[in-house]
């Protein structure tokens, strides 16, 4: 486990990121005309591959936001986290254990950081400049670690809840949700690789919607114009 104080003193490499995205601030929409992004938060998970059979069918790119260990572990789930990079996805951070951050003093907050930057490097050599806040929850403090730390943070404009509607009864409240506010604009669309109907019902039903809009889904970096190179380092 890294030293929070160690950690603290070398975030100012932070600096030298050279991605014109904010770091430390909310970004909740694509800004590339005519993209929207899918991302799936709480993997990887015995879901996960059956997710990305199914974007790989359809041909598009996603986000996922990885945890160390909440149902799943990424020490035991390297293949998936290395699939899911090498068919052209984007990895993001989601924290080590899925705490609140906005619970958790500086110094936590930190650790949950880096704790999941360390897994990264052990699995793939390079960990995530990207990074979304559980339960979406952020105050300052959060804020201000991911600042120091050189995170962009993603939030979200469209918002499933597809946990709230895992099973083939009401699974289609969440696609109609999702229709709802990408009519209202929302490009950034919030779901998770760890429930089950998300994957056999909800991921078919967006993707065909999207394709219905003549949209392109695509990754969190490319709806935001960022070159792939920004989306990961290898130091701290």
């Amino acid at each position: 486990m890294s030293n929070a104080n160690t950690t603290t003193k070398t975030t100012n490499n932070a600096q030298l990121y050279t991605s014109k995205l904010p770091v430390g601030a909310i970004i909740t929409h694509c800004t590339t005309p005519g993209t929207i992004a899918l991302t799936f938060d709480d993997g990887p998970y015995i879901y996960t591959p059956q997710i990305l059979d199914i974007l790989a069918e359809h041909g598009v790119r996603a986000t996922f936001f990885l945890n160390g260990h909440n149902r799943g572990h990424i020490d035991t789930s390297t293949e998936i986290v290395q699939r899911t990079l090498m068919e052209g996805h984007q990895l993001g951070s989601h924290t080590w254990r899925h705490l609140s951050l906005d619970t958790l003093p500086y110094e936590e907050i930190i650790q949950q950081m880096i704790i999941l930057e360390e897994a990264f490097m052990r699995i793939l050599g390079f960990f995530p400049t990207y990074m979304r806040p559980p339960f979406l929850r952020h105050t300052p403090v959060v804020l201000g670690v991911m600042a120091d730390l050189g995170y962009h943070v993603i939030g979200a404009s469209v918002d499933t809840k597809d946990y709230e509607n895992d099973n083939p009864e009401t699974n289609w409240v969440s696609f109609e949700k999702f229709k709802r506010e990408v009519d209202a604009g929302g490009t950034i669309v919030l779901a998770h690789d760890a429930h089950q109907y998300t994957v056999e019902i909800l991921v078919e039903n967006m993707l065909a919607d999207i394709e219905r809009r003549g949209l392109s889904a695509v990754t969190v970096g490319e709806c935001l114009g960022d070159p792939s190179e920004h989306w990961y380092r290898a130091e701290r």
